[in-house]
């Protein structure tokens, strides 16, 4: 029994939208990541310098230490967002994919009379 739906298509759309997506957001990522911890290690080392050279205090190093420990802290919750973000946009574009996949199935397989195309019914339908 044949399906309506060309699964070795339908699997390479998902893919390639999930593909798509990813490399964008990776190469957005790694950018933040880099600036972020580059920004880290030259606070890191600032605060070493100015506690060799006395300039931070014994009052003060704790101070100082939890600021890098903060911006640390600050970076992992926000490359943890902009993780789910990029799940969700593969998650939306996997079901968007199946669901036009599923859709035109349907309509073809009934042998419907549109009186559009049927990829206008398609972005009408998605």
């Amino acid at each position: 029994m044949t399906t309506p739906i060309g699964t070795a298509q339908l699997i390479k759309d998902m893919k390639d939208a999930a593909t798509g997506i990813l490399n964008k957001d990776v190469t957005t990522l790694r950018g933040f990541s880099e600036r972020q911890i580059t920004a880290i290690a030259q606070q890191s080392e600032l605060v070493a310098l100015g506690i060799a050279s006395g300039q931070i205090t014994e009052e003060t190093r704790e101070f100082f230490l939890d600021s890098i420990e903060d911006m640390a802290l600050n970076f992992a919750k926000t490359l943890r967002g902009l993780l789910m973000v990029t799940i969700e946009k593969v998650w939306n574009a996997l079901v968007g994919v199946t669901k036009s996949g599923a859709t035109s199935a349907a309509l073809q397989s009934h042998h419907f009379w549109w009186p559009v195309s049927l990829d206008v019914m398609r972005r009408r339908l998605s």
